[in-house]
């Protein structure tokens, strides 16, 4: 689920004010500037997380992503989504073991990139369903 989340990340976006003057990376951002960072770029770095590009189920440093965010700002119901994940894709798994998408993968309609919440547009899908 870890991977997932952190390939995955459903907001894209977060701006932040600074209440006072501080230093990041070598930078100084004034108090009352406003800065927009990327959850995507952070989980994506390389510093981080060996070949970030790669979905790679198996990963071991999946933890330390920014998909519910950080800090004081981190999400309060992250605990609950993460066993909302793990509880659905294991019981759709063994419900619908042979299911598939119902369209090649490049034909998935992903929302706009000017969107805020990353996700798809539809996800078609079958499966076998003779025994289901």
């Amino acid at each position: 689920m870890e991977e997932l989340l952190r390939y995955l990340s459903v907001a894209k976006t977060f701006m932040r004010t600074a209440l006072e003057d501080v230093e990041l990376g070598g930078q100084t951002i004034k108090a009352g500037t406003t800065v927009v960072l990327s959850y995507n770029t952070a989980n994506r770095d390389p510093e981080r997380f060996a070949d970030p590009h790669v979905l790679d189920l198996r990963r071991q440093d999946a933890g330390g992503h920014l998909a519910f965010s950080h800090g004081i700002h981190q999400c309060l119901g992250q605990q609950l989504a993460r066993v909302e994940m793990r509880v659905a894709f294991r019981a759709l798994v063994n419900r619908f073991p042979t299911l598939r998408l119902a369209v090649p993968a490049e034909e998935v309609g992903l929302r706009p990139e000017t969107a805020d919440i990353y996700g798809v547009k539809s996800l078609p899908v079958t499966w076998d369903q003779e025994g289901s």
